[in-house]
């Protein structure tokens, strides 16, 4: 088995052109076969110097000769895998262990459920642990982290609660995680719970913990619940006023993040940075700027947060001008700066600017970059050039769930609904990735475009919230009742509306007054206008509406008397517009 294996790792070694003499001293290993390190002194030089090649060439080479290790020995042998990447040689790892009756050993095992977690494998790394007969809490903390690292909060906390109910005493690192994925998911209630639990079992005065809290209850927007932890922490650091400064700029108290900035004893870049992010988002750019004008340290944190600033406002324009004098005065661009600039002129449909900001890109070295690669598929799709956004999607080594959905938006958006279709058959086969919200938005869009029958849209409907345990939204909503007006099926909206808790919601009001608009349904269209007024108030797409339904069945009272509000109540239709790009301008 091993035979193969040191091959293998040979020649991965020169194939990453490894200095000439570690090339020599690899092939005198291959031809001696006296004087290998024992498995101590190779663990030891792992622990002490740290993962290198040549220690596992080594340890590979021992196997081969017979010389097997011990339970001990693998454990920094499997952290060496992930270190430098060798995810072969790990699985071989896994699979002596498994032969050698190792596994049964939690350190062992607990090792491997981390190695696959540093590869993405969550499936592997939960079945490893599934695997586990007496999983330690560092079992449980591994795999919770691997999820909240992942972005799958929602299993994190599963297994936190999992945790919780077992006879294994969470730690600090548990609720941290745990924490975390509460911010993420805006999960107050929870996080409160959790915060109760750190209480009791006594780990409140942990700095790091606290650090967590403080950041939980800033992303739930309990503003006050964050000052009063850090009020009462004994011992902080620059995190905790980092995170205190954030918890306060982030919900709009500008003045008192600016307060706890000018009360800290030695602000860094992070601080100021937090600050620029808050008043870019909620308060005044020329602020923004300043703080970043006078600020010690300005990274590409600082002049990136001025861009989104620009972009979440609609000013792309503007966001372009602050990217270009990034570049003419030599602030590094990373993969966030390119992604929201990517991001403001695709809402513009502007393609020479993407054009030449890919550019930037491949000049930079990161257009293969998942982020950046994400965002360039999005760009291209939202200008039109879905062909390029498929090439981009077929050249990226590595995906995430981010990439898939924006080439799927781009093809639903972009009428090109059957390769939506067949795209989001092949996420479903992809491991470790399982279609959100995001991708049932335009697979339902999809639907509408190819007119398939409403059976077999609901289905995909129910699917994502039985199969995929996703809470529908007003969106999906209005989406399947866009599907029912097609089909002339209406009559089951205001039903469906009230199962899913959405009638307080004008936006699937208004969905089902247009879906009526498109059957002809009369009696169900001034149900839905009348909530949408209920609702919205006064909306000249409503009166709109029903004067042509009526006009439609010849009422013609009724479209006089709708006009007559109108003039009443000074409704007005709204004159449109549309942009459009000459000449690398864009105009209105």
């Amino acid at each position: 088995m091993f035979i193969s294996l040191f091959k293998g790792i040979k020649n991965n070694l020169q194939n990453q052109k490894q200095p000439h003499n570690l090339l020599l001293l690899s092939s005198n290993i291959t031809t001696e076969i006296h004087g290998f390190k024992s498995w101590a002194r190779i663990v030891s030089e792992l622990v002490e110097k740290g993962p290198n090649e040549m220690a596992l060439v080594e340890a590979s080479q021992m196997l081969n000769n017979g010389n097997k290790p011990n339970g001990y020995s693998l454990v920094p042998l499997i952290r060496a895998c992930s270190k430098v990447g060798w995810q072969f040689y790990g699985k071989q790892l896994h699979c002596y262990a498994l032969r050698s009756g190792f596994l049964p050993n939690v350190f062992i095992s607990t090792s491997l459920v981390n190695f696959y977690l540093g590869f993405d494998s969550l499936s592997d790394a939960q079945k490893m642990f599934d695997e586990i007969p007496q999983p330690s809490v560092v079992s449980w903390n591994s795999l919770i982290s691997g999820y909240v690292h992942s972005g799958q909060f929602r299993k994190a906390l599963g297994l936190f609660l999992q945790l919780d109910r077992s006879d294994i005493s969470s730690d600090s690192f548990s609720f941290t995680a745990a924490l975390s994925a509460c911010g993420q998911l805006n999960l107050l209630q929870l996080g409160k719970s959790v915060h109760s639990k750190v209480v009791r079992v006594g780990v409140e005065s942990s700095v790091v913990v606290a650090n967590c809290l403080i950041d939980m209850y800033g992303k739930c927007g309990s503003v006050i619940d964050s000052i009063t932890v850090f009020n009462e922490m004994t011992d902080r650091d620059t995190i905790s006023w980092n995170s205190v400064i954030a918890a306060s700029a982030r919900n709009r108290k500008l003045q008192q993040a600016v307060r706890f900035l000018h009360q800290m004893p030695n602000p860094d870049t992070i601080s100021y940075n937090e600050l620029i992010n808050g008043i870019a988002q909620f308060g005044n750019m020329d602020d923004a700027i300043e703080i970043l004008s006078n600020m010690p340290f300005p990274n590409s944190s600082s002049w990136n947060a001025i861009v989104t600033g620009y972009v979440n406002r609609d000013q792309a324009r503007k966001a372009m001008d602050f990217f270009s004098n990034m570049h003419f005065n030599g602030i590094e661009m990373d993969q966030f700066t390119f992604s929201i600039i990517l991001s403001g002129v695709g809402n513009l449909s502007a393609l020479t600017w993407g054009s030449l900001i890919h550019c930037c890109t491949i000049k930079c070295g990161l257009d293969m970059a998942i982020v950046v690669g994400s965002a360039l598929i999005d760009m291209y799709s939202k200008c039109g050039k879905v062909e390029y956004a498929e090439s981009i999607f077929k050249s990226l080594t590595r995906k995430n769930l981010v990439t898939w959905n924006a080439l799927i938006s781009g093809f639903a958006h972009n009428g090109k609904s059957n390769k939506m279709m067949e795209l989001y058959k092949q996420l479903k086969m992809v491991k470790d990735l399982k279609p959100d919200g995001i991708t049932f938005l335009n697979v339902l869009s999809a639907c509408w475009h190819n007119q398939t029958p409403f059976e077999v849209a609901n289905r995909h409907f129910q699917s994502m919230i039985k199969d995929y345990n996703i809470d529908a939204t007003p969106e999906h909503c209005a989406s399947i009742i866009r599907i029912m007006g097609m089909w002339g099926e209406v009559w089951r909206g205001e039903r469906m509306i009230c199962e899913l808790g959405f009638g307080s919601c004008g936006l699937v009001w208004r969905a089902l007054l247009g879906a009526c608009g498109a059957c002809g349904d009369l009696k169900v269209a001034e149900l839905a206008a009348a909530k949408v007024i209920e609702l919205e108030g006064d909306k000249e797409f409503v009166y709109v509406m029903m004067s042509n339904m009526y006009a439609a069945y010849g009422e013609w009272d009724d479209v006089s008397m709708v006009r007559e509000v109108m003039r009443q109540r000074s409704v007005r239709k709204e004159v449109g517009c549309s942009w459009i790009e000459i000449d690398n301008m864009v105009t209105r």
